[in-house]
């Protein structure tokens, strides 16, 4: 499969961009990834997603080790890290971004999505915020509120999952606040060790038709309130 490999920056991170044509996928560029039979029955789209998503994570190691290394899936599909590191993957209509710390107690969630029209985005709203949530979007357009609001929760249950251990929906959590470039959500329950009320600050920009958003803290330990302006 033809990819392009390129760095981007967001709130001081370095992010692993690989952009990849489809069309050029073959089956046998699977070989690469160690569980590829698990994706043997994956419609090609999924394939060439999940190989994109690799290849930027091995690029994100290699920043931090100087090796290559390839991510095996874990039993519940999630990626499963060397030990030590904490990371995350998102892919989005042919670009797929990873993120990596060398840090074992980082919190780390990324995600990307295209922009809807209006009409999609009135289509999902009330699966994902609330009136009030929708109240925080001051002079955003309300289509892309919407999708940063699917994407920061997107990140949130990333970089929380490997303590909750379990599925929590897009109403375990609300935006409280939107500025320019961040996005505050607050927990409505308590998962795990995460109180209800616990405060995530993410990073966000628009990057053309796609919005990208970022959760990276350097320690689940302060969990009464996550916010990178305070680390």
């Amino acid at each position: 499969m033809e990819t392009h490999y390129s760095t981007l920056s967001l709130a001081n991170h370095t992010l692993h961009s690989i952009r990849y044509d489809p069309i050029t996928f073959s089956p046998d560029d699977l070989l690469w990834i160690p569980h590829h039979e698990k994706l043997n029955r994956a419609i090609v789209k999924r394939q060439a997603e999940h190989l994109a998503g690799r290849i930027a994570a091995s690029y994100a190691i290699k920043q931090l080790t100087g090796c290559i290394e390839v991510l095996k899936m874990g039993d519940q599909n999630e990626p499963i890290w060397p030990s030590g590191i904490r990371g995350s993957i998102s892919h989005d209509n042919n670009l797929a971004l990873s993120i990596a710390l060398n840090n074992r107690d980082a919190l780390v969630g990324i995600d990307i999505e295209t922009i809807l029209n209006e009409f999609g985005a009135k289509q999902i709203w009330q699966e994902v915020i609330t009136l009030d949530e929708q109240k925080q979007f001051g002079d955003l357009p309300f289509s892309l509120g919407v999708i940063l609001a699917f994407s920061a929760k997107e990140s949130l249950y990333k970089a929380l999952h490997c303590h909750v251990n379990r599925f929590f929906d897009f109403f375990s959590a609300e935006v409280i606040q939107i500025t320019q470039n961040t996005l505050t959500l607050k927990l409505t329950e308590t998962l795990a060790i995460f109180p209800v009320g616990a405060k995530f600050t993410l990073h966000w920009q628009q990057l053309g038709q796609q919005v990208i958003t970022l959760l990276c803290c350097t320690s689940f330990k302060n969990y009464h309130q996550f916010d990178e302006r305070d680390s």
